[in-house]
């Protein structure tokens, strides 16, 4: 093989990996969309939801939650741990074709106005969206008031640590306390009640 064939053959290769990946990953994705909450499973972590579908994580035992960082759906840079320290962060993972995320968006958008004044920050993680055009019409569909990181590959979502909460699928919300470490996760679809079950208890904590 010449050396210029050689250098198309390995450039062929390599997008075909990446490709390959983010198949992989959407499939996940969509198959994890498509089979409900999960709700009084292991979150991965060796700690079991409840039955409401809530798994909260104990004080000492939260593990620090990634740097996520990145460009929003509308083009801004955001640093959420940066922008945001010191706040109660709630991630909700997200894609626009995803049924449960449709009919969770009011709630997050609802509760995201009544705790703005608690020092709580929502940030939503659009993933699986090949591009911008349809998650920008859900947000404004939805009144969507917070801003969402544009994801479409998963890469944000492997920066979770292993064997901590983790949102694997879609929708997943995911709140982190204000010393930056994951206290709660919801897989599916979130109730204004499940919200605030998983908010309420960290505005409280000094």
């Amino acid at each position: 093989m010449t050396p210029a064939r050689l250098i198309h053959f390995t450039s062929a290769l390599r997008r075909t990996t990446r490709f390959g990946a983010a198949a992989a990953f959407c499939a996940l994705t969509l198959a994890a969309c498509d089979s409900g909450s999960g709700g009084g499973s292991s979150d991965g972590g060796g700690r079991a939801a409840g039955s409401d579908g809530i798994t909260a994580v104990a004080k000492a035992d939260r593990a620090a939650a990634p740097r996520l960082s990145g460009k929003t759906l509308r083009g801004s840079a955001l640093d959420v741990r940066s922008a945001y320290r010191g706040k109660v962060v709630v991630l909700n993972v997200w894609s626009s074709w995803c049924g449960p995320c449709r009919g969770e968006a009011g709630n997050l958008a609802k509760v995201s106005r009544q705790l703005r004044s608690r020092g709580v920050q929502f940030v939503g993680i659009n993933t699986g969206d090949p591009s911008t055009g349809p998650a920008r019409a859900f947000e404004r569909d939805r009144g969507v008031p917070y801003p969402s990181l544009y994801d479409p590959a998963g890469k944000l979502l492997l920066r979770f640590p292993r064997g901590s909460v983790n949102p694997q699928a879609i929708p997943s919300t995911v709140v982190v306390d204000r010393a930056g470490r994951i206290a709660a996760r919801s897989s599916g679809g979130v109730s204004v009640e499940q919200l605030h079950a998983m908010i309420d208890p960290l505005t409280a904590e000094k």
